[in-house]
């Protein structure tokens, strides 16, 4: 209960927050384009509404996770930063495939079935993307470089990044 009023506190500021933001955008009112600040304007008012739902009216304490999902939380999010970081060095393929197979494996620990569900889905999107979506920017593979390498890795290390 206190972490939801807690978590809405925070999301009711951020909310506040984002329209001020949102309130600071320039749109000529004689071209009738108000839909920049509108779109934004629609967005924190939702999130403000959500917010004060969750600090008027929360839900029962919750039953937090044991460490074991905690650490299996640990390793997908770490799976993910890897992934962004190497999607641009190594192409899409390969990065993709090891990633979907290492979350699939974390779904259900068989080896085999995660392997072809990372390959079937990297190959997938792949075609999805670059051919039925026409999203002609992503590239299949790269032959990467050491430099590249360390450039792209070295932002996860702190002080070492860009």
């Amino acid at each position: 209960m206190a972490s939801d009023r807690i978590f809405g506190l925070v999301a009711l500021i951020t909310a506040v927050a984002y329209l001020a933001a949102a309130s600071q955008i320039q749109t000529n009112p004689f071209s009738g384009e108000f839909l920049p600040k509108l779109f934004p304007f629609m967005i924190g008012s939702v999130a403000a509404i959500c917010a004060l739902t969750m600090v008027f009216k929360p839900d029962p304490d919750p039953d937090w996770p044991g460490p074991k999902t905690w650490g299996a939380m640990a390793v997908a999010v770490l799976v993910l930063a890897i992934y962004a970081v190497l999607l641009k060095p190594l192409g899409f393929i390969a990065p993709t495939a090891v990633a979907a197979g290492v979350l699939s494996y974390q779904i259900s620990p068989r080896r085999l079935p995660a392997l072809a569900s990372g390959i079937g889905l990297s190959l997938g999107l792949f075609v999805l993307f670059k051919y039925a979506l026409g999203l002609g920017n992503i590239v299949a593979y790269r032959v990467p470089t050491w430099s590249g390498l360390w450039d792209a890795i070295s932002i996860l290390i702190p002080f070492v990044g860009h």
